[in-house]
Formats: C-alpha cells, sequence, structure tokens
C-alpha cells in the first residue's frame, strides 16, 4: 500500500441514517463488507427491513410535507449545497480511500470519482436558483402560468461501480429541486454513500432530507414498491431496471433508469491510431471493464485493424494489475466473487464460441478477485460475447469496410447507452453522430462528463437523465396554473 495512505477507522457494523438518526435498526442479520483486493472484512451493514424502509420514508415524507427544506428560499438551498461541496473538498482522499477499499478500484480512479462528484455538487448548487416558472398570459382578466415543485420522496437506488460520484450526481439534483430522499447503496459498496448522507447533515440539510437505508436487493425492492415513494432513481442492470419499473406501475412512480450498456467504439481508418489506441485500452480497461460506458464493441475499419493491435495489445500487456491502494494500479479487482464467476465465464464462453484470444483470457489466482485484461479477435457480431454486457475488461475487436457498416453494427444491440467515433474527417463525424443511436457520443475522445450535460440511455439503456438540468427537471413535477380575476 502506498505509505501517504491513512486507512480511516471503520466501526463493526456501519449504522444507517433515518430521520437524522445513526442507527442498526431493528433486523439482526448483517452482511459482510468486503476488501476485494484481499477478500477480507472491512466492517459489516445491517439488513434494513420492512420496518426500516417504512421509518426512513416515512421521515422523508414528514420532511417533505412540513416544507423544512423545500420551504426554504432558494438562496438558502444554494448555500447548503455550497457548504456541501466544501465538506467533500475537505474530505475527498478520505472518500476516495473509502471507495478503494469498498470497490477495488485505483486510488487514482477514486480521486478523479470524488472529484466528478464534487463537480456536480458545485454545479447543481446554482439550481435552486436557476429553477423558473413560465408566465404565458398576464392581463386585467387572468394570469397563466407554469411552475415546477419537487415531485416529493425520492428513491435513489446506487450501484457498486461508482458509489460517491453516483451519489452526488442523484442526491445534488434531488435536494436542487427541493426533494426528500432515501439512498439505498450496493451492498457491496455503501461507505461513501454514508459518509457523504453525514456531510449533508453537516452541511445544514435539516434532519430527515437526506435517508440512508443498507441492505441487499431485499430492502431495494422494499423501497421501490413503498406507495409513498413518488420518484425512484436508479443506476444498475437492465435486468433490475425492468423489475423497478414494474414495481413502480401500481403507483405510477416517476422514473430515471441509468441500465446497461454494450458501448461501439469506432475507429475508422483515418483516426490519428496514436490518439485512439490508448484512448481505446482507457476505455474498455479503465475501472477493469466495470463501466457501463465501457467501449467493449471495438469496431475497426479493416486497412488499420493490424496497426490498431500493433499499439493496443502492448498497451494492455503493461497494464499493472493489483490492489488500488497499491497506487500505479491500472487494472484493479473485481468487486466480488459473483462478478469474478461472471466474467470468468464469459471468458470460457468466448472460446468456446469460437473468438481468438489475443492477450489475456484468464483470472488470476486470489487473494482478490483479479482477472487478467482481454482482448478477443476473430470475434463475429453474433456471438454473445459481443452482444451482451460482459462489465468485466474484456474487449472485442470488429472489423469493418464501410461507414454503413460500422453504424450497422454499432446498432446492432439492444443497448444505447454510449459510443465513440474516431475519424479525422468532421463531415464523417457529424454523419456518424447523427445515425448513432446513443444517448451520448464522444468523437475522437471517451467518458468524458460534464455536469452541465446530460447523461443517459436509448432503448434498454434506461430512460431519463442524469446530469444537467434534465436531472433536475427529473425531480420535478411542472404544475400549470389558471387565474381568472
Amino acid at each position: 500500500m502506498d505509505p501517504s495512505i491513512v486507512l480511516p477507522r471503520l466501526p463493526d457494523c456501519e449504522p444507517m441514517l433515518i430521520g437524522g438518526e445513526w442507527t442498526t435498526g431493528t433486523a439482526r442479520e448483517r452482511i459482510p463488507v468486503l476488501d476485494p483486493a484481499t477478500q477480507e472484512q472491512l466492517t459489516t451493514i445491517a439488513q434494513a427491513g420492512p420496518e426500516e424502509v417504512s421509518a426512513a420514508v416515512a421521515a422523508a415524507a414528514d420532511a417533505h410535507r412540513d416544507r423544512r427544506w423545500r420551504g426554504l428560499p432558494p438562496r438558502l438551498r444554494r448555500d447548503v449545497l455550497l457548504r456541501l461541496a466544501e465538506l467533500v473538498a475537505r474530505d475527498a482522499e478520505e472518500l476516495a480511500v473509502l471507495d478503494t477499499l469498498d470497490n477495488g478500484k485505483a486510488i487514482e480512479r477514486a480521486r478523479g470519482d470524488v472529484d466528478l462528484g464534487l463537480q456536480a455538487i458545485r454545479h447543481f448548487a446554482g439550481a435552486p436558483t436557476r429553477l423558473s416558472g413560465t408566465v404565458h398570459a398576464s392581463g386585467p382578466d387572468r394570469h397563466v402560468y407554469s411552475v415546477r415543485e419537487p415531485v416529493g420522496v425520492v428513491a435513489a437506488v446506487l450501484p457498486w461501480n461508482f458509489p460517491f460520484m453516483i451519489a452526488a450526481w442523484k442526491i445534488a439534483p434531488a435536494l436542487a429541486a427541493g426533494c426528500t430522499i432515501v439512498v439505498k447503496p450496493a451492498e457491496q459498496t455503501p461507505l461513501t454513500a454514508l459518509r457523504l448522507a453525514a456531510l449533508c447533515l453537516e452541511a445544514g440539510v435539516p434532519e430527515g432530507v437526506v435517508n440512508v437505508l443498507t441492505g441487499d436487493g431485499r430492502t431495494g425492492a422494499e423501497l421501490v414498491g413503498h406507495p409513498d415513494v413518488a420518484k425512484v432513481s436508479f443506476t444498475g442492470s437492465t435486468e433490475v431496471g425492468r423489475l423497478i419499473m414494474a414495481a413502480a406501475a401500481p403507483s405510477v412512480k416517476r422514473l430515471t433508469l441509468e441500465l446497461g450498456g454494450k458501448s461501439p467504439n469506432i475507429v475508422f481508418a483515418d483516426a490519428d491510431l496514436d490518439t485512439a489506441a490508448p484512448a481505446a485500452v482507457r476505455a474498455v480497461f479503465g475501472h477493469s471493464g466495470q463501466m457501463c460506458t465501457a467501449g467493449s464493441r471495438l469496431l475497426v475499419e479493416r486497412p488499420v485493424v493490424k496497426e490498431l493491435l500493433d499499439r493496443l495489445l502492448p498497451a494492455v500487456e503493461g497494464l499493472r494489475i493489483g490492489p488500488g491502494l497499491a497506487g500505479g494500479i491500472n487494472i484493479g479487482p473485481l468487486v466480488s466473487q459473483e462478478q469474478y464467476d461472471r466474467v470468468s465465464g464469459y471468458l470460457d464462453l468466448g472460446r468456446a464460441e469460437g473468438a481468438e484470444v489475443a492477450t489475456g483470457g484468464e483470472p488470476l489466482p486470489g487473494p482478490g478477485w483479479f482477472v487478467r485484461p482481454t482482448v478477443f479477435t476473430g470475434v463475429s457480431p453474433d456471438m454473445r460475447i459481443a452482444r451482451e454486457e460482459i462489465f468485466g475488461p474484456v474487449a472485442t475487436v470488429i472489423p469493418f469496410d464501410t461507414e454503413d457498416e460500422a453504424i450497422a453494427l454499432a446498432n446492432d444491440s439492444d443497448y444505447g447507452l454510449a459510443a465513440g467515433v474516431w475519424t479525422g474527417s468532421l463531415a464523417r463525424a457529424h454523419r456518424t453522430v447523427a445515425a448513432l443511436e446513443a444517448g451520448t457520443v464522444w468523437v475522437n475522445t471517451y467518458n468524458e462528463f460534464d455536469p452541465a450535460v446530460a447523461f443517459g440511455g436509448m432503448k434498454q439503456s434506461g430512460l431519463g437523465r442524469d446530469l444537467g438540468d434534465a436531472a433536475v427537471d427529473g425531480f420535478t413535477e411542472l404544475k400549470s396554473v389558471t387565474i381568472a380575476l
């Protein structure tokens, strides 16, 4: 481990936050929280049951009803969010270390993720004063206008791959809109969501406005189905997203779903390969491939396939594998035994389907859930490794001959979260971007995020948007008013 890193002290059981009180609840069941790099237990969390879920939702509903947060003048809500940003900046290193301990990602990557979360909090701090209505008519006999009001109690269900960043991406716009919120972090990675909630209290967010429940999918299902939850904001797999849509139907809950992806990264022959090759490595192997935006389908124009691979493969083979807190690591462990088994199964499947392993191709022995970064060549578009989200450090290289073929291959997917395009032609870039079925397209770059720019998917990659004005709008209801005088 990097000797400059200070490990935070963790209790035997991390308490939940319900109505401003820290509690382990009444449930006796405890879930171990493990370090993916060592498989050793860091702490435990309580399995929140129906009683805890009801208490957290009731606390949020009470806070919404008595207007203790939404009733504050916008400038005061802005000031609280700015204070939250100051506290996150103060504790940024501790938050990054907790993310790495919890998730396994490289400490450098964790620091970057915390910074992206911090940028979002700062950006959305200005939103309360930007929310405004529209006057449609104003005269001696009538006033007609529209206003945006907070939707109410929000259930924010978080993924395990970006624990702090996604928590900030959901909590900050929800608070900016005036909502109250119940957060359910993934059971594998609860630590930074709990820490962020504590910082919310320290910043001056009133008690009951932000609540955090710990537990596994049973807790999430109980929360999503609660009749007093008005909106669910979820980031995770498409499979779970479908279940959430079904659970939301009886009470017609509002939904934002950021789901899975199988993103194409298209390299045309006129691209700058010296830039495209290392970016392609980062696009798929960053965070050990555990990204919904991972550019795991590398589509390469046939004349430059060999040239690109000559750059790509040595770069992949040079990636450093190890514990995220060691410093200078490129590939950390996968988050859990379940994910390790899943990715290992796809490595076997790729060989069985007839793909060729150009590099990597095997899991590594423990301790820790490590898998060697893998590049498959000889891949056809109908292979499962080219169609299903692996969520691990696995790239598939697929050649194409024409621009139209590249677009057809890119769009031949149930997913539509993100895509990359590498070309020296601005005209081709515009044509390709217009034709791609993806919520976000990067041209001659990849995985760049700005809190002012909306992010979300098409097709089975979800609905609604995180970030940008669209995120705040998603936590509001539009009310139209006509007053006859």
